[in-house]
């Protein structure tokens, strides 16, 4: 009889050696829901489908968030034909109602809740019928592409629905995980994640618990409207000050590396796609072009502004699945602050930045005059009172024709064409000051 103990157990062992063990990819919806959480969802609902997982656990404790971040965490979810669990710890209010109904399956801990799910602005005030209509929607294709209570999820929305014994008209449905339960909205009450396994034959399972990698985390900071704000603000600030000295230096580098950290998070996030980006590429361009080969300042100038505004406003509510008057104008207000804080910035820079005892360190304070024993370049002799062609636009350096020879010639702070005459008012040096005739 021993014996045939040993063979039984022999065969069991090795039956579960030989067997592959079970996979569950464990997730975590915590916080606020933004755009930034999305690429982090998608990524996990990849690799698990990659490593052929058994089911993935998403841990759910939310208030909620953004709309558009909560639909595109959804559609994630539902996308896969594994086995989604939603694992309300807590509570899933709002938006994160959404994402716990996309799951096939919600597991809740007792004294959780969920529900609660009214479109609001960031003041806490409830969003037009628009929002609401659209979110009642959402909530109902979701609970029936699931097989739960279609009234019941609208319900969460809009308090005119009644649930005979749990809500009247006047009252948002919020469940506590016992009502969750007793309504069908839950599938089982446990403790801990352990308990979830064991409801759904997953005991024995492998957990992988997937976090955030630092990539996920920086676009999710890059997101953030303040760090946007000042992206744009640097990209602004960057591309007028190039505009207003000569060459290409750190400030234009400065600007074009924050206006590409912020189109290429708007990109990751589906804010912005390749027409926003193509836009705004152009619009730089244009105005380059009106800079630095069309004279003057007209139509090539004009769109470039136009196109470039245009990309980031479009970048900064893109993403959104509603376009209302709010949204507009806070994007606008956004940008508009941004482009005030940089020309100020500008000024002050312009106006105190040479006066700093850093800024004189780097730059040659003492003047190099023939009354100290400097002599000028002999090209420079005897051009005071000359006229000339400038031959390029002088901002205010530049070159001119004067006497036959191309000289490099400074204006006092005027905008001088190119092709326009100009007189040498001075020599002192190497710099030679001009004015327009």
């Amino acid at each position: 009889m021993n014996f045939f103990y040993k063979i039984i157990f022999i065969i069991l062992t090795t039956s579960a050696i030989l067997l592959p063990q079970k996979k569950v990819f464990v997730a975590f919806i915590e916080d606020e829901i933004d755009l930034g959480l999305a690429p982090y969802i998608r990524r996990v609902v990849s690799e698990a489908e990659k490593e052929n997982a058994d089911a993935i656990v998403f841990k759910i404790n939310t208030f909620g968030g953004r709309v558009d971040a909560a639909t595109q965490i959804k559609d994630a979810i539902l996308s896969t034909d594994i086995l989604t669990i939603a694992f309300i710890n807590n509570r899933a209010i709002s938006a994160g109602s959404l994402i716990a109904l996309s799951c096939k399956k919600i597991a809740m801990v007792e004294g959780s809740s969920i529900g609660a799910t009214t479109v609001v602005d960031q003041a806490g005030k409830k969003q037009s019928e628009k929002y609401q209509s659209y979110m009642r929607s959402e909530m109902r294709a979701t609970a029936e592409r699931n097989g739960r209570r279609k009234d019941i999820a609208e319900g969460m929305v809009d308090e005119r629905v009644v649930i005979e014994g749990l809500v009247d008209s006047t009252q948002l449905i919020t469940l506590t995980s016992e009502e969750a339960y007793n309504y069908g909205i839950a599938d089982t009450l446990v403790n801990d994640i352990d308990e979830l396994l064991s409801a759904f034959n997953l005991k024995a399972a492998n957990k992988i618990e997937i976090n955030q990698n630092w990539a996920e985390a920086v676009v999710r900071f890059l997101n953030n409207p303040i760090i946007t704000s000042i992206l744009i603000m640097i990209g602004f600030f960057g591309l007028l000050a190039e505009i207003k000295s000569p060459g290409w230096g750190v400030p234009g580098t400065a600007g074009l590396i924050a206006l590409t950290l912020f189109f290429g998070t708007s990109y990751i996030l589906q804010l912005a796609s390749v027409i926003e980006i193509l836009m705004f590429i152009i619009g730089v361009a244009l105005i380059l072009l009106e800079i630095f080969v069309i004279p003057g300042f007209g139509i090539a100038g004009i769109s470039g502004i136009i196109l470039v505004f245009a990309s980031l406003f479009f970048s900064l509510v893109g993403g959104d699945p509603f376009l209302d008057f709010e949204l507009v104008s806070r994007a606008i207000i956004q940008l508009s602050l941004s482009l005030v804080v940089a020309l100020v910035l500008i000024f002050v820079l312009a106006k105190y930045l040479p006066n700093t005892t850093v800024f004189q360190r780097f730059v040659l304070s003492v003047s190099e005059k023939s009354g100290g024993g400097f002599s000028s370049r002999s090209i420079a002799k005897n051009l005071i009172g000359a006229e000339g062609i400038a031959l390029t636009t002088l901002r205010p350096a530049g070159t001119a024709e004067i006497k036959g020879k191309r000289v490099d010639v400074m204006t006092e702070s005027e905008y001088v064409e190119k092709g326009r005459k100009i007189k040498v008012l001075a020599v002192d040096g190497i710099r030679v000051l001009v004015k327009e005739i």
